[in-house]
């Protein structure tokens, strides 16, 4: 037999390892997306079919109504996701990228401890923060601002944003930066000009992560809510929700559709998220 060449045996056995561990994988999936999938069955499910002893496991007779009924009564609480959503990604940019570039790069003393600060604040549970912005926003009359939960959500996500810009910042070479300072760039001009364009795979995986977190948030929404108007869709849901009955396919219909927001960006970004996470993992 010639050097390197795979036997037959070894061949086959290698290829059933190869179909055993797809097996497990898809049915491992299967297992995670069914909560998913039953979401969506339920929310095409009748309100007179949605109790019976052997609920159906597809929608044999869909229903629109709960899709038709989150459209009149969700856009609302949607529109204010979207907004502290996206308010959320701006405010931590603002603060995380400039703060990992002078972690990573600018090196100023009592780096290391800040460092380590900040991966201690993610430790804290989110109900503390949650009780603290109460009592500050109570005495400061910002309760049920939507700028309020941008604050609030942002404290979340900044200390993520600047790990992930230190630890991906880390890795760009010191000699862009010389050659920066040769053209006479100053700190800030070469942090917006040579850094940041480099640094898209981080920028779009902390803005996905910011998002996320505000899109899905409910501690910090229900404990800063006074019952106004601008509520996000993890409270706009429970008005569905009674003492003697609830509604559950206009309950999962709002499931859905405030799923799709997140499920288009993490479908789009995928790559960047990749790349971003594992960046500084890896040193030359």
């Amino acid at each position: 037999m010639r050097p390197g060449a795979v036997r037959p045996g070894a061949r086959g056995r290698r290829s059933g390892r190869s179909w055993w561990r797809t097996g497990v994988g898809v049915l491992l999936t299967a297992l995670m997306l069914f909560p998913v999938y039953w979401m969506v069955n339920v929310s095409l499910t009748r309100d007179e079919n949605m109790r019976k002893e052997n609920p159906d496991w597809f929608p044999v007779d869909p229903t629109f109504d709960g899709y038709t009924t989150v459209l009149d009564d969700q856009l609302p609480y949607l529109r204010t996701s979207l907004l502290i959503g996206l308010g959320t990604v701006a405010v931590t940019l603002a603060l995380a990228a400039p703060a990992g570039y002078a972690l990573a790069k600018l090196r100023p003393r009592g780096g290391r401890a800040l460092s380590f600060a900040l991966l201690v604040a993610q430790m804290i549970p989110g109900i503390i923060m949650a009780m603290g912005f109460y009592g500050i926003f109570l005495n400061l009359g910002l309760l049920n601002e939507w700028w309020g939960l941008i604050i609030a959500d942002s404290t979340l996500a900044v200390p993520f944003g600047v790990l992930i810009f230190v630890a991906f910042m880390s890795g760009i070479p010191d000699e862009l930066i010389a050659a920066a300072k040769i053209d006479g760039a100053g700190a800030w001009r070469t942090f917006r000009s040579v850094i940041l364009p480099v640094s898209r795979n981080a920028v779009v995986t902390v803005s996905l992560f910011a998002f996320l977190w505000a899109w899905s948030d409910f501690v910090f929404a229900s404990t800063l809510d006074a019952g106004g108007a601008h509520r996000p869709i993890t409270l706009g849901i429970y008005q569905y929700i009674g003492n003697n009955s609830s509604e559950w396919n206009a309950i999962m219909a709002t499931a859905v559709v405030a799923s799709v927001p997140a499920a288009v960006l993490l479908v789009l970004a995928q790559r960047f998220v990749a790349a971003g996470v594992t960046a500084g993992a890896v040193k030359d």
